[in-house]
């Protein structure tokens, strides 16, 4: 079995792996999106709200699966 993280412990303040790997992906969404709408690719979407949480939420399962959880 692999070893799960319980918690982080930065500058003595614990928090939950979750939360370390939302702002991780919340920061490459942020990248991503910018990089998006530099180049214009954002224009060819429906609604880019929706697009920008759906690349939130899969850089945050990405991150901790592959680099939180393992």
């Amino acid at each position: 079995m692999l070893p799960i993280p319980h918690e982080f412990a930065i500058g003595g303040v614990y928090m939950p792996p979750l939360l370390v790997a939302g702002f991780l992906g919340g920061i490459l969404t942020i990248f991503t999106t910018k990089w998006m709408n530099h180049y214009r690719i954002s224009r060819f979407f429906f609604y880019p709200p929706l697009v920008y949480v759906s690349i939130l939420v899969i850089y945050t399962v990405i991150i901790s699966t592959f680099v939180i959880g393992g």
